[in-house]
């Protein structure tokens, strides 16, 4: 499999005005032996570990589910995990996420020879390919400025990413079912389907979730009294109780986060190695992504806070919301925070409910009153 990134050749609007906010980033994969596309993701988020990790969990479910919700009815057989990743030198492709995931579930990595943009000649061709056609949609930036000329993309842009999703993935159905110069005229749609019957399908994953923590970025912390803290956030939850207890005895825990959403983060216990989800510890707190808390922190530094504590963390992050929401009319770079964050509760809606814990007074000294309120 060939995976590979690109900002798209088009401009996508807001769900909310319907205003231009920019080029969205694909990342596209490519199966060499069938010249199958398993996966497509569009995002708002600049290319990282993450993006690959969500690339490598939505290409390894079943899409039928996903399709129903985009509201796109087409055949996209084409899932499973990767037997192995072909992929460039950029920084995601060499995280800790990436490999520790890819050995976890037996996916191989192999990397393009420095100098040699050619070895990745398959996902840059079918990437050259799909950015041609959105050259056809209304927003299109073209390739160049020469070819764009004096056509107007942000006034003719009128998609949104969900909206440009499903085009994408119509297309790619298409290109499924047409012959293919690289596989003697046959369709690619076709070959994965015979080799499928010869040698059985990929193994898919029943648990998106689950597998994408796998891949996500990796932190480590020391389990204290409280918990964990990353970030100048507090995470806690019951069942750590029996590992504070030895806390003197371990090192510290790896830790994965997802960056669009830090209200939890899944602690690799040292017995069992399966994660636990640890979620805030104060429930009362809205979720956020990292981009949201650098952004905080980085404020509240220019105001000179050489401390930077939880409370004033979330307050700050209130304050840069309202401010978003009032200016998002007005400011590209406001409509597209905006999009960014109603990308990133929609993607949360999908995952598993997490059950607060009961409240227990011993776990961590006195609690001050509305500290901890139930979460709505």
């Amino acid at each position: 499999m060939q995976i590979d990134h690109t900002p798209a050749d088009v401009i996508v609007v807001d769900e909310l005005h319907r205003l231009p906010i920019g080029r969205p980033y694909v990342t596209a994969a490519i199966d060499e032996a069938t010249k199958c596309v398993p996966e497509l993701v569009i995002t708002l988020e600049t290319p990282s570990a993450t993006s690959v990790g969500l690339c490598l969990a939505q290409m390894a479910i079943d899409k039928r589910a996903w399709l129903e919700r985009l509201g796109v009815d087409a055949v996209w057989p084409m899932s499973g995990k990767p037997a192995r990743l072909y992929v460039d030198n950029a920084v995601e492709f060499k995280s800790e996420a990436l490999r520790r995931g890819c050995d976890q579930h037996g996916i191989g990595i192999g990397y393009r020879p420095l100098g040699a943009p050619h070895y990745g000649g398959i996902v840059e061709r079918l990437v050259g390919t799909m950015m041609r056609l959105t050259h056809e949609l209304p927003g299109t930036t073209f390739s160049n400025p020469r070819e764009r000329g004096d056509y107007d993309s942000d006034a003719k842009a009128v998609l949104t990413l969900t909206e440009l999703q499903r085009w994408m993935a119509l297309a790619v159905a298409c290109y499924h079912g047409e012959p293919h110069d690289g596989l003697g005229g046959r369709t690619p749609a076709g070959v994965w389907a015979e080799l499928a019957a010869e040698q059985g399908t990929p193994p898919t994953v029943t648990n998106e979730t689950a597998f994408l923590v796998d891949f996500l970025p990796v932190e480590r912390r020391s389990l204290t009294r409280s918990g964990f803290r990353l970030d100048h956030v507090q995470y806690y939850c019951d069942a750590l109780k029996p590992l504070i207890a030895r806390r003197e005895l371990l090192g510290k825990f790896v830790l994965r986060r997802d960056p669009r959403d830090i209200s939890r983060i899944w602690a690799l216990h040292p017995d069992t190695g399966e994660y636990l989800e640890v979620p805030y510890r104060t429930w009362s707190r809205p979720a956020i992504s990292v981009w949201e808390q650098t952004a905080a922190v980085a404020r509240l530094r220019e105001q000179g806070r050489t401390e930077v504590d939880e409370n004033a963390l979330f307050t700050m992050v209130e304050q840069m919301r309202h401010i978003t929401d009032t200016a998002t009319a007005a400011s590209r770079k406001a409509r597209r925070d905006g999009q960014r964050r109603r990308n990133n509760t929609a993607a949360r809606r999908g995952a598993d409910p997490v059950v607060p814990p009961p409240p227990d007074d011993s776990a961590a000294g006195p609690v001050a009153p509305f500290e901890v309120i139930e979460q709505w």
